[in-house]
This record gives structure tokens, C-alpha cells and sequence, in this order.
């Protein structure tokens, strides 16, 4: 039950690799065998139509590298943890955090699955996880994400766990030679 995958979400600082965990999904910071789910998702253009244009593989491997880098609370650049079942061991997606505002204590948040996880609650149970570690152990003041207005799967995610619209960016990303709009979301520790 939900109630029960809740008592046993745990966060752990191992040293400087984080893992979070709740009885379903572990969330581990990428490492060289999460390659190829990276490689999957970002050369799939159907996975990939709300978020940009499909990798080549040379893009895919150069943005591994840096994605796959060590974070701190300091780093410019994005934690980015790959979304493991623990019962079976398959990797499903990936979630990250990326700190756009220190000063503030302002992240930003994002999520990718892969086509046949989608529907069974993964990004939903790995975003209860960051958000977690995000205003208990960093210490966020708030969290915010961006989607295309054309992703209900995203933001209605997004809306289920107390993220609220803020804005609407008019051609806000260009995908596939066409400027496409954004919601704004955000999600302020006080308001939970």
C-alpha cells in the first residue's frame, strides 16, 4: 500500500552517493551502467517529442558524461539519478535536480521514463522521493519544472504531487522546427 511504501522510504548519504528508496524504486546517481538506458531514452524520438529533438549518439554519450559527473549542493550542473525497481532490478527512467538559484535555494526538477514503464506510477513515486530529499536534506526552498503545454502526462504528474501552475512561456522551447509552449510549475516548502 501507499501508506506502507511511505514508512519505508529511507534517505541515505552514502559518503557522497545518495540513494533514496521507498519499497518499490531505488534512485541512485548515474553511473556508467545507467548508459545505455540514457541512450535509449534520449535517441527516441516518441520518448523525447515534449523535451527536445532525439540525440545522435554522440550527443547522447557527451551529455552522459556530464550528467554522470559528481554533484554537490554547490554544482551548476544536474544531479541525475537513474529510477531502479528494486524487485526486479530493471532501470525505468531517470529523474534529476538541478540548483538554478543558490541564493534563493531554488532547483529545478525533470523526469524521463522509459515507453514500457509508463502508466505504473514510477515518476510519481520517484518524484515523492526528490522532493523529499530536496526540502529535508538540501534544505530547498522551493522546486520548480517546465513542460510542454502539450504533456498532461507531465504536468497532471506534476499537479498530483502539489506542484502548482504558475505561468505559461509562450514559445518557450523549440522542438522539431516548431516553438512550442511551457507551463511553469512550482512547489514552495511552506506550502507543504
Amino acid at each position: 500500500t501507499a501508506y506502507r511504501r511511505q514508512r519505508q522510504m529511507c534517505i541515505r548519504d552514502r559518503g557522497s552517493i545518495v540513494q533514496l528508496a521507498d519499497g518499490r524504486i531505488k534512485l541512485l546517481p548515474f553511473d556508467k551502467s545507467d548508459f545505455e538506458l540514457f541512450l535509449e531514452i534520449s535517441t527516441c524520438p516518441n520518448i523525447m517529442r515534449h523535451v527536445s529533438r532525439p540525440f545522435t549518439y554522440e550527443e547522447a554519450k557527451s551529455a552522459f558524461e556530464v550528467r554522470s559527473r559528481p554533484w554537490s549542493i554547490e554544482s551548476e550542473e544536474w544531479l541525475s539519478l537513474c529510477i531502479t525497481e528494486i524487485e526486479s532490478g530493471e532501470k525505468l527512467g531517470s529523474i534529476a535536480l538541478k540548483i538554478v538559484n543558490h541564493e534563493a535555494k531554488i532547483a529545478e526538477v525533470g523526469f524521463i521514463i522509459r515507453k514500457s514503464a509508463q502508466g505504473r506510477g514510477i515518476a510519481n513515486s520517484a518524484l515523492k522521493l526528490l522532493k523529499e530529499y530536496s526540502f529535508s536534506e538540501l534544505t530547498l526552498n522551493k522546486l520548480v519544472a517546465f513542460c510542454s503545454v502539450h504533456n498532461a502526462g507531465s504536468y497532471k504528474l506534476l499537479e498530483k504531487q502539489d506542484f502548482v501552475r504558475e505561468g505559461c512561456f509562450k514559445e518557450n522551447t523549440f522542438i522539431n522546427n516548431q516553438y512550442i509552449d511551457d507551463y511553469a510549475y512550482g512547489l514552495c516548502k511552506s506550502a507543504l
